[in-house]
């Protein structure tokens, strides 16, 4: 069965889902952001009554309607690829990776539709405060629904919650609230929206350098910085946090992913973080080859990191592969064996069961059980396809935390000038502020490689593979659809592009 796969049609289902997702993630954390920035401008107009912040907010709200209409879009079709693409992933988990898709659009996108008519279109027809009201009820329903997508996805890191039904051949939902409140989750929630936070407030600070650079409405781009940089440091800060958490529940739970995260092949007692380094592209598992061209390494960092413990042992990438029985590592070849002792039993079940040999089936089932956590392995074609693309996880962390760790200096920077009162003099801040704006998307996509990458070869780790989850189309088809995706997302892309800076270059209306 697996030698007959085409790999080819998986591999192109991969990459349209990777390019519907990456599409969408440019959407979504300027979405999140901009919404709560939007709700404190206007908080500040009801409380001070300056019509200048009045139109500071009403500027910043027609770029945040603009993004949240594209963004839909794309989020559509992301969830129908699940039924076209990945119909075998829809069959299996549908009964859990469903229901927070539902409340997502039941609730928290109702939430946030019903107010956002409100917030664009009643400036004039409902008070101030059910106004300002309504404006928050659009930034906590945005971020709802991104918590429930999140809640999803966590899912498909660290699987709990849920047991395995061999008569449906599916995995079932046993605890709703062991899903939505998993650490993963909550982890995983508060990292992303604190990460968008941290990208809205640059998005903000850019545009309002740009004006600073123009000699244009310095006023409103002062007082834009001014709350997007005490916004943007705080979450950046928060951000920072939440990353560590993040990090030491990959360790626990997905700790192949740490191994690639930091190039780590041989699993070692207070390990070492990399701090910069070139990965050697030809290292494969088990083989002889350095790790490394070139490294800079932090003494001990990694295994206080990962284990919350001076002296601990963090595994490497040929630990998690071949074994280390010294630490109680099984190997992926031995999971492999129980893997495919699983899958004999539940086929020799459901034969048994469909003949109606009551005790075979019994027997068969009682073996299954033995067997069937590792289930997932039983697909894999070889012990090293349990390891990840190395040097693309590796480099996409790497680029996330360099440039996390730029972002808030740049704040402090902002907030300096600021208060010097000569923030519109400095043009070498104005340029980087500027720069921000693509760096922070850089960093953003850069996190979900890292969480989609390095998750591989697993579409719900240790359960299903990828190459078990996607649909039985021909390669042609999923290649003709991952280009007219492609152009169609591309031209979103474009024209949100163009209609944003139209919208900037005619900026907020004057009082």
């Amino acid at each position: 069965m697996i030698e007959q796969l085409d790999l080819s049609q998986v591999n192109w289902a991969r990459a349209q889902f990777a390019l519907t997702a990456m599409y969408h993630w440019l959407f979504v954390p300027l979405t999140l952001g901009l919404s709560f920035l939007v709700a404190f401008f206007e908080s500040i107009y009801v409380k001070t009554g300056n019509e200048d912040w009045k139109r500071i907010t009403k500027f910043w709200m027609t770029l945040f309607g603009i993004n949240f209409a594209i963004g839909v879009a794309t989020g559509i079709i992301m969830e129908f690829e699940f039924g076209t693409n990945w119909s075998n992933y829809s069959w299996m988990v549908g009964d859990i990776f469903g229901a927070p898709l539902a409340i997502e659009g039941i609730f928290a996108f109702f939430l946030e539709a019903t107010f956002f008519a409100i917030m664009f279109f009643g400036w004039d027809r409902v008070s101030k405060k059910f106004h300002l009201f309504s404006t928050w009820m659009v930034a906590v329903g945005s971020n709802l629904s991104a918590l429930w997508i999140l809640v999803a996805n966590a899912w498909m890191q660290y699987p709990v919650g849920m047991a395995f039904n061999p008569d449906t051949a599916r995995f079932e939902m046993q605890n709703f609230w062991e899903v939505a409140l998993s650490p993963y989750a909550i982890s995983k929630f508060t990292h992303a929206t604190s990460s968008s936070f941290l990208l809205a407030s640059l998005f903000v600070m850019g545009i309002s350098c740009w004006y600073l650079l123009k000699g244009r409405h310095q006023l409103m781009a002062k007082r834009s910085i001014a709350v997007a940089a005490v916004f943007g440091f705080l979450s950046a800060s928060y951000c920072g946090l939440t990353g560590d958490e993040a990090a030491y529940s990959v360790a626990q739970k997905q700790p192949m992913k740490l191994a690639a995260m930091e190039g780590l092949y041989k699993g070692e007692t207070n390990a070492g973080v990399v701090a910069l380094g070139i990965i050697n592209s030809e290292k494969q598992p088990g083989d002889e080859q350095r790790d490394f061209i070139f490294s800079v390494r932090v003494p001990v960092v990694l295994s206080l990191l990962a284990n919350r413990e001076l002296g601990s042992f963090v595994p490497g990438i040929d630990d998690l592969v071949f074994g280390n029985e010294e630490q109680g590592i099984t190997s992926v070849a031995s999971r492999m064996e129980r893997g495919r002792m699983a899958i004999k039993y539940l086929a020799a079940y459901k034969e048994a069961r469909d003949n109606n040999h009551e005790m075979a089936a019994d027997r068969a089932l009682q073996q299954f059980t033995l067997y069937q956590d590792d289930m997932g392995y039983g697909h894999l074609r070889s012990p090293a396809d349990a390891a990840p693309p190395v040097a693309t996880t590796f480099y996409a962390f790497h680029i996330m935390v360099a440039l996390g760790t730029l972002f808030p200096l740049v704040f402090l920077v902002a907030l300096y000038f600021l208060y010097k009162g000569n923030l519109e003099k400095q043009r070498l801040f104005q340029l980087i502020g500027l720069l921000c704006i693509p760096l922070s998307y850089i960093a953003s996509q850069a996190g979900w490689v890292v969480a989609e990458v390095g998750r591989q070869p697993w579409a719900i780790q240790g359960l299903l593979p990828v190459h078990i989850a996607n649909t039985n189309l021909t390669t042609g088809t999923v290649q003709t659809t991952f280009f007219i995706f492609l152009g169609l997302f591309t031209m979103l892309l474009i024209a949100e592009i163009k209609i944003m800076l139209k919208q900037i270059q005619i900026g907020p209306e004057e009082g």
